[in-house]
């Protein structure tokens, strides 16, 4: 997998786990499903994403294999 991809797949999974939490815990949690959003958004146009740094360090590979 590549960093694009667990970064969707991090973020799908932080999504739907606050729902769950701000559903059965406190409604609360939507700020977390927020916060995430809004690194989406901003993500999209300004290319800096923290998770993806983190990644990096933890040596997932970039970018495609051709």
């Amino acid at each position: 997998m590549t960093i694009d991809r667990v970064v969707f797949a991090v973020a799908g999974s932080f999504i739907l786990t606050s729902l769950l939490l701000a559903h059965f815990h406190s409604e609360n949690w939507l700020w977390f499903t927020a916060f995430v959003g809004a690194n989406l958004f901003q993500s999209a146009f300004t290319g800096f994403c923290p998770m993806a740094i983190i990644l990096k360090k933890l040596g997932v590979k970039s970018g495609c294999a051709f």
